[in-house]
């Protein structure tokens, strides 16, 4: 297939000053003794887009996403390597980039449409489309430094997908603007799709690259690490977070993660321990092979405990959160009926059999915790140190996998 983008051995350096002199003095004082470092905001990437494809850029802040995209854009130029695209390009990166503050927004479109190769005859035509998919009618004439953020991308997106362009580039502003305005962005967006152009899009929302995307590449620290299908882009990105950059991704078995916040921790700190958790184990049917659930897959908590002194009873919890700290599930033996009475010194082991979780894309954890049955005595309580990950293969978003199918009718005259 014929490739809209060919980026081939692309590294990208800048130099960094430690010391910025402001006087002439200064300058003539430390003439070419100024100190600095060189960074690397890209190494060595290679990247072929096939026309007609949408693809996406995902990575931590600052491994190099849109370097690369002002690269292609012809914004920048490469240290080394080279980037040839196919097609007019239209860039849309920052807020307001290539509008003056002090020119109206009418002034600007043209000056904006001008940077992007567009004669005057050309944007004269297209005003009135760009001014009304902007919804900035009331505001056209106001000078732009007035105009809030959300009125700059409108406008700057508008300009952008009325130029007609074969490939678009888009950094992080599909989330900006009202619901409204991100819903028409992103009909524009898959009416470009229909159409067959190229699209290359930087978003930190995972469901977003999933939803829209072909394809998704992942940087990390300027270096080109993932490159295929959405949802195998995402658990590299995942990964390569997780591993690099201080946040713990431990092992399905694995229970030693640290304790959640201060507010999280006050059943841990009442713990007497005459129950005490000695094991706690994630398994599912994917293992070995895979390390992660897909939706629908059944997941089982197995724990072993020890009994210090006999109890009279015992009431065990389990709770799944996601990972902003919301409550996903949350049950325990007496939600359930089962009654735990009479408990022997020694050991023994118990276990939740989740037959099916139904839950989409995400990092999620588990606190486990064992206390009386009015809750007043807690014997041991671990929160949110098992951690599992589930990996949505198909488009679907939000956090909840619901089982959906279609039927349909076709009236023949």
């Amino acid at each position: 297939m014929e490739q809209a983008i060919v980026v081939q051995n692309v590294s990208k350096e800048f130099r960094l000053y430690h010391e910025k002199h402001s006087s002439l003095k200064e300058r003539f004082i430390h003439l070419g003794r100024t100190p600095y470092e060189d960074f690397s905001a890209l190494k060595d990437v290679s990247l072929d887009i096939e026309a007609g494809t949408t693809v996406g850029l995902m990575g931590h802040n600052g491994s190099g996403k849109s370097t690369l995209l002002k690269c292609i854009a012809g914004i920048i130029q490469p240290s080394t390597g080279e980037i040839r695209s196919r097609g007019r390009v239209a860039a849309l990166l920052e807020l307001g980039a290539g509008f003056h503050p002090d020119l109206t927004g009418r002034e600007n479109v043209f000056l904006n449409a001008s940077l992007l190769g567009l004669s005057n005859r050309y944007v004269e035509k297209k005003f009135d489309e760009i001014v009304a998919f902007s919804e900035l009618e009331a505001f056209i004439d106001n000078q732009v430094k007035f105009y809030s953020s959300g009125m700059y991308v409108r406008l700057g997106f508008a300009v952008a997908v009325n130029m007609d362009p074969d490939i678009l580039l888009v950094d992080e502003v599909l989330a900006v603007g009202d619901e409204l305005f991100q819903r028409k962005c992103m009909e524009r967006v898959r009416q470009f799709q229909r159409e067959g152009r190229t699209i290359v899009v930087v978003s930190h929302s995972v469901d977003q690259i999933r939803q829209i995307c072909d394809r998704a590449a992942v940087l990390d620290r300027g270096v080109l690490v993932a490159n295929g299908e959405p949802q195998e882009a995402v658990r590299a990105f995942r990964e390569h977070l997780y591993a690099n950059y201080g946040v713990d991704e431990p092992s399905l078995a694995d229970p030693d993660v640290p304790e959640t916040p201060e507010e999280a921790k006050t059943q841990a700190d009442k713990r007497n321990f005459l129950l005490k958790l000695t094991d706690v184990q994630l398994v599912h049917g994917g293992q070995p092979q895979r390390d992660y659930l897909l939706p629908e897959d059944g997941l089982e908590v197995r724990c072993a405990f020890d009994v210090a002194k006999a109890l009279t009873e015992a009431v065990f919890g389990l709770a799944i959160y996601a990972m902003d700290g919301r409550l996903v599930f949350g049950t325990n033996t007496d939600f359930m009926g089962v009654e735990l009475t009479d408990i022997k010194p020694g050991t023994g082991t118990f276990s939740f059999h989740l037959e099916r979780l139904a839950l989409l894309d995400g990092e999620y954890f588990i606190t486990i915790g064992v206390h009386n049955k009015d809750g007043g005595v807690v014997y041991d309580w671990h929160e949110q140190e098992y951690h599992f990950t589930v990996s949505n293969t198909s488009r679907t978003v939000g956090l909840v996998h619901v089982p959906t199918h279609i039927t349909s009718s076709l009236l023949l005259r």
